[in-house]
């Protein structure tokens, strides 16, 4: 088992690493809940024109997941978090400059999201690539503890804090406060030190200019695809975000008309995911160093199991404290499985594909996100709002299964660094 002392101090490279993730998640989630905020209130923008804007923001996570985790493979990993978060910070400055000459269009709006998001992937990819040359292995899991703690706090603020700002200051103060936060964050990444990269093996040192990139891509998803410890993973995630989605589009009808709750308690009910994220982070060292490390990435898919039946429960019992503690839930254990999924994943490949395999995993993950939304609107609209629910209980038991039938669940430890 992985056992850490709780009081060991993480290096130093790490602690920058982990404030500028800290500001740049920060900066990601005020821009993301700014910009529908200044569609609609400045732009007069529609539910069609908000749906465009969140279709384009998610655009690069499918197009240049792969492309982005070839580059984190072929140069400093730092380098590329810094073109990345510059690129955001740029996006922000012009919005922010637009925005103070009532120059913004919605056209102008999609642009720079858009760039803003490309930036976003660039940072996703390279850090969890980045993590295993800072810390020590089995310190990997506290390491990414403290991440998923720092995008918990960001998710969980980030959306109230803009809102506040815009209705209080005018929509220059969250692009202000979210261009600074960019900013800090390039800064505490110029402060960091990255290791000299290990040396390749024989078949991997070929030099990167002689190689396509397209052989890389393949060769970090055939990685993923023969390994019996990722494969599984990589099912077991898409499997959750496509039921994720597919609960996502019909809770706020169903919660409306079924539960009877108004905007202030749909509202509530969906912070308590936020609040479940940072309680799920906080304990996933303890989780980590009480179970076998197998059990402890099992209890994810397992509590996710637990919140789907848990809303499910509010067909026979409606009520706005179920359909809480379900999104709470949803918060806790499924935060586990992402901090422990990934300190296997970072423990078990080798350092010269961390990017491409990190690049797998965001790709497939983001492509089962739309998939999730139209399967549920397409069942609520045949069947309604509860046949989503139960639908996505479904595929919540099914990514259980895939995960508690695979090697992993024989895990006592972190299994040997690849070479």
């Amino acid at each position: 088992m992985l056992s850490p002392p709780p009081h060991a101090t993480l290096p130093r490279p790490f602690i920058h690493l982990a404030w500028s993730n800290l500001a740049a998640q920060s900066a990601e989630q005020l821009s993301l809940a700014a910009v529908p905020l200044v569609a609609v209130l400045a732009l007069g923008a529609g539910p069609g024109d908000i749906g465009l804007l969140a279709a384009v923001q998610t655009l690069p996570f499918l197009l240049v997941s792969m492309p982005l985790g070839v580059l984190a493979d072929r140069m400093s990993r730092r380098k590329l978090m810094l073109w990345a978060e510059g690129l955001r910070a740029v996006s922000l400055l012009v919005l922010l400059g637009m925005v103070c000459a009532s120059t913004l269009g919605m056209a102008w709006l999609a642009v720079l999201g858009f760039l803003g998001a490309v930036g976003t992937v660039g940072f996703s990819v390279a850090a969890p690539a980045l993590v295993p040359t800072l810390v020590p292995r089995d310190a990997l899991a506290r390491a990414n503890a403290r991440l998923e703690l720092a995008r918990s706090a960001a998710f969980t603020a980030g959306p109230a804090l803009a809102g506040a700002l815009v209705a209080w200051a005018g929509a220059p103060a969250a692009f202000v406060l979210a261009a600074v936060l960019s900013v800090v964050a390039v800064g505490l990444l110029l402060r960091l030190v990255e290791a000299p990269r290990a040396a390749l093996s024989a078949s991997a040192s070929a030099s990167a200019s002689d190689r396509q990139p397209w052989r890389e891509v393949r060769d970090g998803a055939r990685f993923v695809w023969h390994s019996d410890l990722l494969s599984p993973m990589l099912m077991t995630g898409a499997v959750f975000n496509i039921a994720w989605f597919v609960l996502q589009a019909g809770y706020v009808s169903y919660a409306v008309r079924v539960l009877g709750l108004g905007a202030q308690a749909v509202g509530f009910t969906l912070a308590m995911y936020g609040a479940g994220m940072v309680v799920g982070a906080l304990l996933t060292a303890r989780v980590v160093a009480r179970l076998p490390f197998g059990r402890a990435i099992q209890v994810g898919p397992a509590v996710a199991v637990l919140a789907a039946a848990t809303m499910v429960a509010t067909l026979r019992v409606p009520s706005a404290w179920l359909a809480a503690l379900s999104f709470f839930l949803f918060g806790a254990g499924p935060m586990v499985w992402v901090i422990t999924s990934t300190t296997l994943r970072q423990s078990m490949t080798p350092s010269h594909m961390l990017g491409r395999v990190s690049a797998v995993f965001l790709t497939v993950n983001a492509g089962a996100r739309p998939l999730g939304a139209a399967l549920g609107g397409a069942v609520g609209a045949a069947w309604g709002e509860p046949a989503c629910l139960l639908l996505a209980l479904a595929g919540f038991v099914l990514q259980a299964a895939i995960i508690f039938a695979s090697r992993i669940a024989t895990l006592h430890r972190l299994p040997v660094a690849a070479a």
